[in-house]
């Protein structure tokens, strides 16, 4: 109720700032239409501050977004308006101008300015997680779009002005079978992370069921360097199938200490020495109950994946997991990970 009065609502992306201040990018106002807007709450009292544009342009969606003090910049991401994603997912959304964003909003961060759109086009629809390098002396990141499963590296020119380049993108499989409603399955990339000494790029793929390393040594030319399937709706007992792909092999089910890990591999979080990387499986409730059903009924998890940090690889521990289906409130879903000191998605630090 405190942030409608500033009409705003469906807030996603916290960050601390460096004068104490809290600050939450919201989606959309009370009516549900998007809005991408930032809260400002006080980080001793949470009492509210007001809005962080004070009343400048505002971007058509919201979602996440970084800052770089030292470039006097900051990055927000579109997902969607809300009333249109709260319903689920519907193919014919995704090209309405209205309903799904597709930009990158670069502001100053001094002046709290909407100063330069990036349009990524149908290509990059639903720009979500924003990733900035974590060395606070280099003004480069990277970008995860859902839809069609590409990333892609944002950095400043020159003349000052932002541009961005795909730098990976995942392959849409033909399939059929099944209830799926299209001819070809996208990734769907939800979550990108990446490692604190900017060695590595991690990704998930929640409809086809894997997680992703890159080495990002080249910033501009990722290499894929480990891949693990945690669930998905290709596994090899799924009605839905891979077809015209002879390359392909359908992953077997994974099952940890006797739970079935339904659903796909959603949001990341990696130690801060690089070596586990945790991964949970609900995106948002009413898209778990679209695609994933079983996953919603038994209940969330969260498994660990060893990671090698010095030549790259990495391997499912199948005696790590976190079973959300057994609480005494029944079974229940498992989405954000956070370390209570820092972590890898979290940090933003100042250059001296």
């Amino acid at each position: 109720s405190d942030m409608h009065k500033y009409n705003c609502a469906s807030p996603h992306t916290s960050h601390c700032l460096a004068n104490g201040d809290v600050m939450i990018s919201t989606l959309g106002d009370p009516a549900g239409n998007g809005k991408g807007e930032f809260m400002l709450y006080d980080g001793k009292t949470f009492k509210t501050k007001g809005t962080w544009t004070m009343g400048h342009k505002l971007s058509k969606f919201g979602y996440d977004f970084w800052y770089q003090p030292k470039f006097d910049v900051m990055i927000a991401s579109e997902w969607a308006a809300p009333k249109i994603f709260k319903t689920g997912f519907l193919p014919s959304h995704v090209i309405d101008p209205e309903a799904y964003g597709t930009s990158l909003n670069i502001y100053s961060w001094t002046e709290r300015k909407l100063i330069q759109t990036i349009d990524l086009g149908l290509e990059g629809c639903a720009p979500l997680e924003v990733r900035f390098l974590h060395d606070p002396n280099i003004c480069e990141g990277y970008v995860g779009t859902a839809v069609n499963a590409n990333v892609y590296r944002f950095y400043k020119k020159d003349d000052g002005t932002f541009t961005v380049d795909k730098v990976i993108d995942v392959e849409q499989l033909k399939v059929a079978g099944g209830d799926w409603p299209m001819e070809y399955m996208q990734g769907f990339i939800s979550d990108i992370l990446l490692s604190l000494d900017d060695k590595y790029l991690y990704l998930n793929n929640w409809l086809q069921g894997d997680i992703r390393q890159y080495d990002i040594t080249d910033r501009a030319n990722p290499r894929l360097t480990g891949q693990v399937y945690l669930g998905g709706l290709l596994q090899s007992d799924s009605p839905i199938k891979v077809i015209d792909n002879d390359s392909y092999v359908p992953p077997e089910p994974v099952i940890i200490k006797g739970k079935r890990l339904h659903g796909g591999p959603q949001m990341l979080q990696l130690s801060l020495n690089g070596k586990r990387l945790y991964v949970s499986n609900s995106l948002f409730s009413p898209w778990d109950k679209q695609f994933y059903p079983d996953g919603v009924r038994e209940g969330g998890w969260i498994v660990k994946v060893d990671i090698d940090h010095e030549n790259g690889g990495m391997t499912l521990d199948r005696n790590f997991i976190v079973d959300f289906g057994k609480t005494k409130h029944g079974p229940i879903l498992a989405h954000e990970m956070r370390y209570p000191g820092g972590d890898c998605t979290s940090d933003i630090w100042l250059a001296k």
